[in-house]
């Protein structure tokens, strides 16, 4: 018989003042609560309750020995209640590896919130535009922009990655609004990205169907889009950028969206973590926040 159910099974006795009751609320018999107690008995080597035909009541040892055991079982059941509390609350250090442009403008926001959310929990995030090996770099959950070819992936989609053109009141002022993609040959393009001849940059856009797709040209390239941004919003350009960044930059009137007609490009985002990883609750919790952000 297990120690602790014995000084529960004492302590309903005690409070319920009969085997029998003790018997009916612990849902078992009667003669099951006997044992219990002549076990905590013949431990002890004293009687802890006194049993007439009649009647019962506590030893002077019983009563001390039943104040005790509550204390006793208080404890176990707050002990157990930190085991759950653990189990399905996240808690530890997450590895987390994600785009760069996407990392740094709309990931970290959301992990500062997560991580206020979840005070027992740490996140070391990797900002890289390679592909990693979750494997063996030792990443649990991965964010990726692109066609997935990893099989050895757990993959959950989020919402398509949209990129918008922008440029700055005073450029649009001065060099006119675009309304055609073809019309951009005629602006001064922000290009994110370093190419050569034989890999151009490609922009392509959409309406009803229909793709249309241009070569930009631009005094200043830069494969940081951080720069881009500082760049469009000084007024040297138009730039194809996420829209999620680009969005807070036109409701605060430095941008203004062009060619609000068209779709730019659109690339598909998911949320990973490697096929053999155990799901822990840090885990299963970070991919349901993502995904409900970003989803």
């Amino acid at each position: 018989m297990d120690r602790l159910t014995s000084m529960n099974v004492f302590v309903r006795t005690a409070d319920l003042g009969s085997f029998a009751a003790a018997a009916e609320a612990l849902r078992i018999s009667p003669q099951m609560v006997a044992k219990h107690i002549a076990r905590l008995e013949s431990r002890l080597g004293t009687p802890l309750i006194n049993r007439t035909t009649r009647r019962q009541h506590l030893t002077d040892i019983g009563r001390s020995f039943y104040e005790r055991c509550k204390i006793v079982l208080s404890e176990a059941d707050a002990a157990d209640a930190i085991a759950l509390e653990m189990k399905i609350t996240p808690s530890g250090t997450l590895r987390v590896n994600a785009p760069v442009t996407f990392g740094t403008s709309s990931l970290t926001p959301f992990i500062t919130h997560y991580l206020a959310q979840y005070p027992e929990t740490q996140i070391e995030l990797t900002l890289s535009d390679r592909l990693v090996d979750p494997v063996e770099e030792g990443y649990e959950v991965i964010l990726r922009i692109g066609e997935l070819t990893d099989s050895q992936m757990i993959a959950y989609p989020l919402r398509p990655y949209r990129l918008i053109a922008c440029a700055s009141p005073d450029y649009l002022a001065q060099n006119g609004v675009p309304e055609t993609p073809a019309e951009l040959a005629n602006h001064s393009c922000l290009v994110y990205g370093i190419w050569s001849p034989q890999a151009p940059c490609r922009w392509q856009f959409y309406k009803e169907g229909k793709m249309q797709e241009i070569h930009p040209e631009g005094r200043l390239r830069s494969n940081d889009w951080r720069a881009l941004l500082h760049a469009a919003v000084s007024g040297y350009g138009v730039t194809l950028g996420p829209e999620d960044v680009l969005k807070e930059e036109i409701n605060a009137g430095r941008l203004i969206q062009v060619l609000p007609g068209y779709e730019g490009p659109s690339r598909p985002m998911h949320v990973l973590t490697p096929a053999g990883l155990r799901q822990t609750v840090k885990i299963r919790s970070f991919i349901q926040a993502v995904k409900q952000a970003f989803g």
